[in-house]
């Protein structure tokens, strides 16, 4: 049997590739036919991972940050023996299959994070590198490596134009993340054609400026200095690096090689046909000889080196057990058997106590008192420390040694920040909370919304969630940034209305994996609502009912959340002195409420009871699915104005006497 050349490997690759995007008559061949060299050297000589376990935990971590070219990806996984089958790959862009137009982390075994928004990639996967190197100074011991793995990170010139690329990149220098390492696709193409007129960065003296390592002029079809770049690169353990791979887009293509033709578009029949008469490739679509994908099989080699970690990790287990014990049940995502317990305690304590405290200051408290006994917890917040309150006494700077370093001071970097921490959480061994001003989730928005589309189960904090922040104006102050969020399909929002529901709501997204949390929480100091033990057990259902009359019927419902339950109890009083008689529904949480059964949301919002009012400092049209068109929504549909909070509560109509007018006007 004769052994495949280094070329033959990886046309392989730029053929299954090109022949998946003529079948589906859509797709990028472009990008996998220009890196499919720098692909073979990696995965045949370098990428440490296991086929038959795509998840075992000391794996290489390898992420397609331009996940425009996902055939690259699928072809890899399938020849090195993941499971993807060749039908798999016939499959490709068509409903329900493995091979998604971009790479999707829940649907294709062996893929670590969803890409295809360009420089996304990029930032997970510093946070996948920052979860390693605090992994293995938590974790490992003299003699007793047992983190020990690096983060490679496919990218090219659109990843590098996004602004994300400079937030991310910037901060890993700052980090000094040694095990993640960059390979670039320079082939100064991209949609519109040729980059010059659009993107002439000195990009290799832009990352050497962040604090990379920076391999320059490397030959991305020349597999000995892909090799050596990489050698050289493995070497350094104090700086990322950055290898800057010269390549050409659409390599082998007679005549869309190197042009914007091959970006985003098949090659047509002809031209595929030219390309394999062009590159020596006799096979027909989908076909590949037996002795390639012996060659590309990296079963046995896989299961060897997890054979050979496992091996070390009795070792560490004999020697350390108690360390072991730890680290396996953080990386299995399992929290402490007594955390439930404890945060109940602390929530009945919180009841009982009734604190008056603004809701940031009420998380601040949740931290502090669940942070203790979660190592996993690692937080952050975007140069916002200070106002966010997300530091707790424990709190220690990962730009340190310190074996629990758990706090990352991300700067102005709100994109930045989000989708590190979503490398984070995808890594594994982490629960990570970011935090910012609830204005600025639309820096943030698009990390936000891949957090629930990988899914990813970071934390999103925001403060200051109203025009209650005040006197710095409408810039500062959201108003459709609740709706916007709610709005995004796996997204659990939390907007609590005192230190209770706050700390509800924490405990709540600790335990909650499948997808992230946003935790909004108040600037201005909130009373503390009085319940029942019940009712303090039905917060977690995401609407319950805080108060009715004392006679068992009601005239109308107020459902109000956050700062402006209040308004409602209050209104709810009012109108009780004057024969109205009002149920007043806390909703911190509608996604959670809107997956409780039929019974629960009739009983708390019954279908014969039409006379409804919603009141929340923020846009109106989200609550008409609660309150109908015949109801009344307090809200506000304009920016907001500089004043203090209370003037601006009544120059916009958000009182306790509208309320009351809406629920006597039904």
């Amino acid at each position: 049997m004769t052994t495949p050349s280094r070329r033959d490997l990886a046309n392989a690759i730029r053929f299954l590739a090109a022949d998946a995007v003529q079948a589906a008559n859509s797709g990028h061949p472009g990008m996998p036919m220009g890196m499919a060299d720098i692909a073979q050297v990696l995965w045949g000589d370098f990428l440490s991972h296991n086929p038959a376990n795509p998840k075992w935990v000391n794996r290489d971590r390898f992420v397609l940050s331009n996940g425009h070219g996902s055939m690259l990806q699928y072809a890899l996984l399938h020849l090195s023996g993941y499971a993807l089958s060749i039908n798999d790959l016939k499959q490709f862009r068509q409903l329900n299959s493995k091979t998604a137009g971009h790479p999707e982390a829940h649907a294709t075994p062996g893929v670590e994070t969803t890409t295809g928004p360009l420089g996304q990639g990029l930032a997970n996967a510093v946070g996948m590198a920052l979860a390693e190197k605090l992994l293995a100074q938590r974790f490992n011991q003299p003699g007793h490596a047992i983190v020990d793995h690096h983060t490679w990170v496919f990218l090219g010139d659109g990843c590098l134009m996004e602004g994300i690329s400079h937030e991310a990149c910037s901060l890993a220098g700052t980090l000094g993340l040694g095990k993640l390492i960059a390979l670039y696709d320079d082939n100064n193409i991209s949609i519109d054609g040729e980059v010059h007129g659009w993107f002439t960065d000195d990009t290799p003296k832009r990352f050497e400026a962040y604090g990379w390592q920076v391999i320059r002029h490397v030959d991305g079809h020349d597999p000995e200095e892909i090799a050596q770049a990489i050698r050289t690169a493995k070497a350094e353990v104090e700086r990322p690096t950055l290898i800057c791979c010269k390549t050409t887009i659409g390599f082998g293509s007679p005549n869309k090689a190197g042009k914007e033709s091959s970006h985003g578009a098949p090659l047509g029949k002809d031209e595929l046909a030219a390309t394999r008469q062009a590159l020596g490739w006799p096979y027909a679509a989908f076909e590949v000889p037996r002795e390639m994908y012996a060659a590309w099989d990296a079963k046995q080699a896989g299961s060897a080196r997890e054979a050979a970690w496992d091996r070390a990790f009795d070792a560490y287990q004999s020697a350390h057990p108690a360390l072991a014990s730890e680290f396996s049940r953080r990386m299995s995502g399992q929290l402490p058997q007594d955390f439930a317990a404890l945060a109940d305690a602390y929530i009945a304590k919180l009841q009982a106590e009734g604190p008056v405290v603004a809701s940031r200051k009420a998380s601040q408290m949740a931290i502090e008192a669940f942070a203790p006994g979660l190592p996993e917890l690692i937080g952050g917040s975007a140069d916002l420390a200070g106002s966010n309150l997300t530091l707790w006494k424990g709190s220690k700077s990962v730009v340190s040694d310190d074996a629990d370093a758990n706090y990352v001071y991300y700067g102005v970097r709100e994109f930045g920040m989000t989708a590190i921490a979503n490398g984070l959480a995808l890594h594994g061994g982490f629960i990570p909370y970011d935090a910012t001003f609830l204005v600025f989730a639309d820096y943030s928005r698009n990390a936000l919304r891949m957090s629930a589309l990988i899914p990813a189960g970071s934390i999103h904090v925001f403060t200051h969630d109203s025009i209650g922040l005040g006197e710095d104006g409408p810039t500062h102050q959201p108003v459709e940034h609740l709706a916007s969020l709610r709005y995004i399909p796996n997204n659990s929002v939390w907007r609590p209305c005192d230190a209770v529901e706050s700390a509800v709501a924490w405990k709540a997204a600790i335990e909650h994996r499948a997808g992230p949390s946003c935790l909004i929480f108040s600037r201005q100091n909130l009373p503390h609502q009085h319940r029942s033990t019940q009712q303090v057990a039905d917060i977690a259902r995401g609407g319950y009912v805080l108060s009715d009359p004392a006679e068992a019927r009601f005239d109308v419902i107020l459902i109000a959340t956050g700062s402006e339950v209040e308004l409602a109890m209050e209104a709810a009083r009012q109108l009780d002195a004057q024969g109205v008689k009002a149920r007043v529904v806390s909703m911190p949480n509608t996604e959670v409420f809107q997956r409780q059964p039929l019974e629960w949301r009739e009983g708390v919002l019954p279908s014969w009871c039409r006379k409804r009012v919603a009141v929340e400092a923020g846009v109106t049209g989200f609550w008409r699915q609660y309150v109908g068109l015949d109801g009344k929504v307090i809200g506000i549909d304009s920016f907001g104005a500089s004043a203090p909070a209370n003037v601006l509560y009544q120059h916009f109509g958000i009182t306790v006497e509208a309320v009351v007018d809406a629920a006597k006007s039904l």
